[in-house]
């Protein structure tokens, strides 16, 4: 679409009093998504679409515990994009697709007239019936992104010039797919496979937005990332040195 400037955008702190809402978007950080959730009970939007689209699985589930699984809906960016120090949003490379969906598999009128509008609006958002499947695959690709890009500090690119790079970044994804299977994620296509093929048309030069909050000393969200795979591991006897690694190298930097 290139560029695009909006004016008159309403910026308020906190979610304001007395207004019924459709649909939220959550784009926050996953280390402040317990408080947004907080926000949300106290100001009693229970009935409203709430649209998590934070990296990992975290703020699905967290949804599902405080409203109910009928209540929970997916929500899935694919697009590499940061904020610069002028405050601009940059999108990195062509792909900007969004995916959408309730966890419960019920099909709700209200979140797909929300995409059609959406659509209208030049907006690539689809609604999925499996948006469990989304989640994970991006999960998949994500946590190895980045991991090892923070790990590193090198881009997709130079990662996957590198024999042994690219061998540990495969090892990731295989490691939180395997774990997938735990959590009865089902994929129509092998998950590995389709990231393997998307990586050969990403841009050189990109990076994940841990690693340029990492460089400008912001908190990380490796927790829900890499922790959240080593974690759940634990449980279910999933091997996953490559995460471990990733975590133990962070952590002590």
């Amino acid at each position: 679409m290139g560029n695009k400037s909006i004016k008159q955008i309403k910026i308020f702190n906190t979610i304001p009093n007395n207004i019924d809402f459709d649909v939220i978007i959550s784009t926050v950080k996953l280390y402040d998504f317990d408080g947004f959730i907080g926000e949300v009970k106290k100001k009693g939007l229970h009935e409203t679409i709430l649209l998590p689209f934070q990296n990992g699985v975290y703020s699905e589930q967290k949804i599902s515990q405080e409203f109910g699984e009928e209540k929970t809906f997916g929500a899935v960016a694919q697009i590499s994009s940061f904020i610069n120090e002028n405050q601009y949003v940059i999108h990195k490379g062509k792909l900007a697709s969004f995916f959408v969906g309730n966890m419960s598999d019920i099909v709700n009128k209200k979140l797909l007239k929300f995409c059609e509008i959406s659509k209208n609006s030049g907006l690539d958002i689809q609604y999925k019936s499996n948006i469990k499947e989304k989640i994970w695959e991006k999960f998949i690709f994500l946590s190895a992104y980045s991991g090892i890009t923070t790990l590193t500090k090198k881009s997709i690119g130079e990662i996957f010039a590198s024999r042994a790079l690219k061998d540990n970044f495969i090892n990731a994804m295989i490691e939180t797919y395997n774990l997938s299977k735990f959590f009865n994620v089902k994929f129509k296509v092998n998950p590995v496979d389709y990231w393997l093929e998307k990586i050969k048309k990403m841009p050189f030069d990109m990076t994940s937005s841990m690693y340029l909050d990492y460089l400008n000393n912001k908190q990380l969200e490796l927790k829900w990332l890499s922790g959240f795979i080593v974690e759940c591991s634990k449980k279910f006897d999933n091997k996953c040195e490559t995460h471990q690694s990733i975590l133990n190298g962070l952590v002590t930097k």
